[in-house]
């Protein structure tokens, strides 16, 4: 990657290959970047820091990039430790530079720090301008996109916007991942929760000329922004990206699986695009993020301990948790003696936003047998009637 975004705009992140687990949740395998920049001008201005992981390879960066010259501004869009671990050692190694936040930038910094920043503090709000001579940065407040105190900077002489932890994705900067499905799984488990607010900074956004984005995760965009904001815009109104059904199972001994595969072959020969997940094998994030993909969902349930088998249940609250909605979905269950999958995951669904449920609900007893199959068949019909 060129670290000159622009002319006196420098890239100054860090890689960080081997994290595993993001926020200690999220399988990486590609491992994640921490962005970070610096404005070269009459004025110095830094945008953001970097995790603690790679803190010492941060302000080498940050030492190269300024030569003799020594920061006057730090500006805070974020203040997850990932992005705002080394303010303090940054306040501490430049005594003169002060800290640009909105009010709840300054709520939350106590909670991290104790330094005192009563005098170094610059406050601003939606639509403030700070000039550090020939680039000019526009405060636009992002709240809820992750954070409460979120906001982004746009550079009006490149026109570049600086957008915080939007447009981001898991993995490396030179991670040779597709961007859309590691920015999609990584969009639906960060930020899905929070669909309205990013709608309005999209609305922010469509007022700007912009010319590149520079988030805090992943590559620097600079080509085909459109279908970045696309994706965007998509995700946050929950609608899907693509015609297909996502057949989801949590089987016991295998019977339910054999239910779901065939009701995958018999969507594939409707001519319907499917995706099989065993949620005992697959990361529940990436098969949330499968659900944001795609316009259907089947599940298929074993009933354990009159409940839910527990794989099931944790993709089913996690869907909640992230407010997928509407979306059409068919109900497969099983039980030998006394199935309740089916109405327990009817009553998990009903608590979401515009989630329709078709019929036939296929109930399993057991092993699968011919009349399975025709059932199967019939659910087969009715998802596929829905997507047309």
């Amino acid at each position: 990657m060129d670290k000159n975004i622009a002319e006196n705009i420098v890239y100054i992140g860090c890689d960080d290959p081997s994290l595993d687990l993001f926020e200690g949740q999220y399988p990486l395998t590609g491992g994640v970047s921490y962005n970070s920049y610096v404005i070269l001008d009459e004025k110095v201005a830094v945008l953001d820091t970097a995790d603690g992981r790679v803190s010492e390879q941060w302000f080498e960066n940050l030492k190269a990039a300024l030569g003799t010259r020594t920061p006057d501004y730090l500006i805070v869009s974020h203040m997850e430790p990932d992005h705002a671990r080394n303010i303090g050692r940054f306040l501490e190694a430049y005594p003169a530079a002060k800290i640009v936040g909105n009010a709840k930038t300054f709520t939350l910094f106590p909670q991290y720090f104790s330094e005192d920043i009563s005098e170094r503090k610059v406050l601003v709000k939606e639509g403030d301008e700070l000039s550090l001579g020939a680039h000019t940065l526009v405060f636009v407040m992002a709240p809820m996109v992750h954070w409460p105190e979120v906001m982004m900077a746009y550079e009006k002489k490149e026109k570049i916007l600086f957008s915080a932890d939007a447009f981001g994705k898991f993995g490396t900067i030179n991670f040779a991942e597709d961007w859309t499905d590691e920015a999609r799984r990584y969009y639906c488990n960060i930020v899905g929760k929070y669909g309205p607010s990013v709608q309005t900074v999209l609305k922010k956004a469509a007022g700007l000329d912009i010319a590149t984005i520079c988030p805090l995760h992943g590559p620097v965009l600079k080509e085909n922004l459109g279908y970045y904001i696309g994706k965007y815009d998509l995700w946050s109104r929950y609608e899907p990206e693509e015609k297909g059904v996502v057949v989801a199972y949590a089987s016991i001994h295998g019977n339910t699986a054999q239910a779901a595969r065939i009701l995958r072959d018999q969507l594939e020969a409707r001519g319907e695009r499917t995706v099989l997940l065993d949620l005992a094998r697959t990361d529940v994030a990436q098969a949330v993020a499968e659900v944001f993909r795609f316009d259907r969902l089947a599940l298929a349930c074993s009933t354990y301990d009159a409940n839910l088998f527990p794989c099931m249940q944790d993709f089913l609250s996690h869907l909640k948790a992230k407010a997928v909605q509407n979306r059409t979905v068919g109900i497969v269950e099983n039980g030998s003696w006394a199935p309740a999958a089916g109405r327990l995951m009817s009553e998990m669904l009903a608590s979401m936003k515009n989630m329709t449920v078709v019929e036939p609900l296929v109930t399993v007893r057991g092993a699968v047998k011919e009349d399975t199959v025709q059932a199967l068949g019939a659910l087969a019909d009715a998802l596929h009637a829905a997507g047309k």
